[in-house]
């Protein structure tokens, strides 16, 4: 594994509302679950939009708001929900959907299949816990599954060492092109956020840079 993808850390328990699910049972939902949005489906399981918290505040302000003389609504999911819903699919890397989410502005994205059935949601909760990961599994990524799996030399051929995110390669000088091709892998590894070779005699073409 190189990046991770959304269905390795997607929720698959999905809580969910129909389309004509009110306002206040919505709310009840949200914190029932302690969570602060959520799909809305219809009845083949396929996503017509997002309804969040700030939609529903948005609502109870504006029937605050009313005459009082006026009739109270309460306003079905459907009419609350942004839509079109932005959504991703499982196999699809974790990066892409942070940069999805920046982009849209969304704090969740539900999960489809390929017939755009919901599977599953992730959050930025979800793909922070990815980001932050620790040193010692940074490390043991990169010599089990770079250094052993796909240069398929022994672990104890390149000292590979990882503080705050930063993977420092080290190893003979005769191995000095291998562990530059290490240092182009480690990039794409998740939660890494500098490489640094301490190859001898390496030249600024093996330096490992990111991709």
């Amino acid at each position: 594994m190189i990046q991770s993808t959304i269905g390795e850390v997607m929720t698959g328990d999905v809580v969910t509302a129909s389309e004509t699910m009110s306002s206040a049972a919505v709310t009840r939902l949200l914190d029932r679950y302690g969570i602060s949005g959520l799909p809305v489906i219809d009845h083949d399981d396929k996503v017509l939009g997002v309804v969040s918290a700030s939609d529903l505040v948005r609502e109870r302000a504006a029937r605050q708001a009313q005459a009082p003389d006026e009739p109270v609504r309460e306003s079905p999911a459907r009419e609350l929900m942004s839509t079109p819903a932005v959504t991703v699919h499982p196999e699809q890397r974790v990066s892409d959907a942070a940069r999805l989410m920046e982009r849209r502005g969304v704090e969740r994205l539900p999960v489809v299949d390929e017939e755009d059935r919901l599977i599953g949601i992730v959050t930025r909760r979800d793909l922070l816990r990815v980001f932050l990961r620790g040193d010692d599994e940074i490390r043991r990524q990169v010599s089990e599954e770079i250094v052993s799996g796909v240069l398929g030399l022994p672990p104890e051929a390149v000292t590979v060492s990882v503080r705050d995110g930063i993977v420092t390669l080290a190893g003979d000088a005769e191995l000095r092109g291998a562990i530059a091709r290490a240092g182009f892998a480690a990039w794409r590894l998740d939660g890494v956020v500098g490489v640094v070779n301490l190859v001898p005699s390496a030249t600024p073409e093996e330096v490992a840079r990111p991709g």
